[in-house]
């Protein structure tokens, strides 16, 4: 992991285990925060059921989504205060106060009380928790990339700072991991009422230990030299609008790296996560099993890429990461569905649903029922995971498989579906199925750790170590957190209204399009260059 004696960006040198130990506390800290983060968003059906009541299925799980990405949408305030912190008073106390904030903020929504028990005042406090779970995750990014980063010796900065990267996912794994093991120590019963708060409340320990590595760290030797030099910026927010050139760097991070990289990575985890859960009726424990094997696996990928962009820098494997998932994202999706479900995939082929209606309205959010008999039928349809298509006609009907439905009850139509071959039960993969799963989320990864795996180190060494951690950390979060945090709900919420479980997927494509080409033309190659 590093060489004997490592180089550092001042002139000055550190030990073998003083980098393991830079490496090893940043990257357990992340993990821990992204832990935090990532378990509300792997319980999201559980959380719409206990906090957002509707009598509607998919109304719940979508407000679960919205209320997922309400935190990522205050990540950028957290950007500003930490990243101002880190500027102005370093690095290392900086993100010592952002993992205390997201552990006590996420064991927080393990003691909430749900909306039987305590009314509309547990959303608003659900809401309120995860906003400060935001703000911390604001801050943590930006300190653990440019504290590792300014520790790394100048050719092996891609490769020390990738295991930030990795961390990501590690958080995301990890989650699940703690998920399911949990579920397996109490009843299902006990899992619905109680059990599903053991994973927040977990991350007291995560918090402890987390604490106890950092404590140990020094601060950053970049940070160390420009306040012996007394470089410090007085206002590092300021400076970092105000600097020449330095707003457009900020514009062309946010659109063309953090836009593009997090929609791949939220693909490749949640999206598919929920595709095989909702769209494709994967049993939930077999899913989180599948796409945990998946992402362990794909750990690698973001390790290789970094350290492959200290050779042939960082611009070319981010290109070819974003061009790569334009062809590769629909084929894979539709990989992982026929492992699935094949049966959905050969119901919809041989026994189609079409749905007829003057006005076929739906709205997935509306909680005393759809307006009319058409928009009933496709909140039905929906939440089963059906694949249908509206036909505009006089009146409503509804056929499967080419044979008309008179029962367009709940209970008619899942007798039609059913006759139909459509599988609207959860169903188990085969062995074969559950490879092809796995592959897919494996090639998934590797788009992601393309785009994923070289970004710290490009973005550190894109701004200068005045204003590092708030330039890097501002345009980061502004683009993973509107861009990438409401990915879920937004692609959800296509599939719901479109009744195309692959529709979603085009706000990926469109943004990673967008990525491709600001990336290309604006964002420029930084190996090579000084830190200090």
């Amino acid at each position: 992991m590093a060489t004997r004696v490592a180089a550092n960006v001042d002139g000055s040198a550190i030990g073998a285990a003083r980098a393991r130990l830079v490496i090893a506390a940043s990257s357990v800290g992340t993990i821990f925060e992204w832990y935090d983060f990532f378990i509300y968003g792997t319980l999201a059906p559980i959380i719409g059921r206990l906090f957002f009541p509707s009598g509607n299925e998919t109304a719940q799980f979508l407000a679960a989504l919205a209320s997922f990405g309400v935190g990522f949408g205050v990540r950028p305030f957290g950007a500003l205060l930490f990243g101002y912190l880190g500027d102005r008073l370093g690095r290392k106390y900086t993100f010592l106060a952002t993992v205390a904030l997201m552990g006590v903020a996420t064991a927080g929504v393990g003691l909430v009380p749900s909306y039987a028990q305590l009314g509309i005042g547990a959303p608003i406090i659900l809401i309120a928790l995860r906003c400060l779970q935001g703000l911390a995750l604001g801050g943590e990014y930006g300190g653990a990339t440019t504290y590792v980063a300014e520790h790394a010796p100048r050719g092996k900065r891609g490769f020390y700072t990738s295991f930030i990267q990795a961390s990501v996912i590690g958080g995301f794994l990890l989650s699940l991991v703690v998920v399911l093991t949990a579920q397996s120590m109490v009843s299902k019963t006990a899992w619905d009422q109680w059990g599903w708060r053991i994973p927040f409340l977990f991350s007291l320990v995560l918090l402890a230990v987390s604490l106890w590595m950092r404590l140990k760290l020094h601060e950053s030797p970049v940070f160390k030299a420009m306040k012996l030099a007394g470089r410090i910026s007085a206002n590092p927010l300021t400076e970092a609008f105000t600097t020449k050139g330095n707003i457009k760097l900020i514009i062309v991070a946010m659109l063309g790296i953090a836009a593009g990289l997090t929609v791949i990575w939220y693909t490749a985890q949640f999206g598919a996560l929920y595709f095989l859960q909702n769209a494709e009726r994967l049993d939930d424990t077999w899913t989180r099993v599948l796409i945990g094997i998946g992402a362990v696996i794909s750990l690698g990928w973001f390790i290789l890429f970094g350290s492959l962009s200290d050779r042939i820098g960082r611009k070319p494997s981010i290109v070819a990461g974003y061009a790569l998932t334009l062809i590769l994202v629909f084929p894979l999706f539709h990989l992982m569905a026929a492992g699935a479900n094949p049966g959905m995939a050969e119901a919809a082929r041989r026994s189609p649903v079409i749905v007829y209606g003057p006005r076929c309205d739906y709205n997935p959010f509306a909680t005393a029922g759809q307006k009319t008999e058409c928009g009933q039928i496709l909140d039905h349809l929906a939440s089963k995971g059906v694949t249908y298509t509206k036909v505009r006609t006089p009146g409503v009907a509804l056929s499967v498989g080419g044979r008309a439905i008179a029962d367009r009850t709940p209970a008619g139509i899942d007798k039609a579906l059913a006759a139909g071959g459509w599988s609207i039960e959860k169903v188990k993969p085969t062995i074969r199925g559950s490879i092809m799963i796995v592959i897919s989320v494996v090639l998934l990864g590797m788009l992601s750790g393309m785009t994923y795996g070289p970004v710290a180190a490009l973005l550190a060494e894109l701004f200068p170590a005045r204003i590092r951690y708030s330039s890097m950390s501002i345009p980061y979060h502004i683009g993973t957190g509107y861009f990438g945090g409401f990915l879920p709900f937004i692609s959800q919420y296509i599939v719901a209204r479109t009744g195309n479980p692959f529709a979603g997927l085009w706000y990926t494509f469109a943004v990673v399009a967008m990525a491709l080409v600001v990336t290309i033309f604006w964002v420029p190659e930084t190996l090579g260059r000084d830190l200090d």
